[in-house]
């Protein structure tokens, strides 16, 4: 474990959370379209997947075992996976994707949902710069040690 692993962990961390913020923000931005890119179904609501970057509670097994103190290693995304709910059926005769029945199938993205977990994610980022920055002023309260 170096004198940097703090803050390696806590970029990890600053990384994931700004993608999930991109993902909820394009989540946000097709709200409303009822076509997606292969032109078929409408937008599928998307979600990221963390995960610790160690093989979770075996290594901090392994760890206790060695006796060694090491913390975490941050976080990492595995995938970035699609909602499978369905689709809202709305009643829009004169919309260009209403199907036979007048009905057009709107994308699962709830916004209130989505409003939710951007503040989520936002506090979660906010909460990691703070964690930097007062790792940072220890770094450097150290090196004020060696004058």
């Amino acid at each position: 474990m170096t004198i940097f692993h703090s803050l390696d962990t806590t970029a990890s961390a600053l990384t994931a959370q700004r993608l999930r913020m991109d993902v909820i923000s394009s989540n946000m931005a097709n709200a409303d379209s009822t076509r997606s890119v292969t032109g078929e179904d409408p937008y599928r609501r998307k979600s990221v997947v963390l995960q610790a970057k160690d093989n979770g509670f075996s290594s901090f097994l392994q760890t206790a075992i060695n006796e060694k103190s090491q913390t975490g290693n941050g976080v990492k995304v595995t995938r970035i996976v699609e909602d499978e709910t369905p689709f809202e059926l709305v009643y829009n005769p004169s919309h260009a994707d209403a199907n036979a029945e007048g009905y057009v199938e709107m994308p699962n993205v709830d916004p209130l949902r989505e409003m939710v977990d951007l503040m989520s994610a936002t506090r979660s980022y906010e909460a990691n710069v703070t964690v930097f920055n007062a790792n940072k002023n220890m770094l450097l309260k150290a090196l004020e040690i060696g004058k």
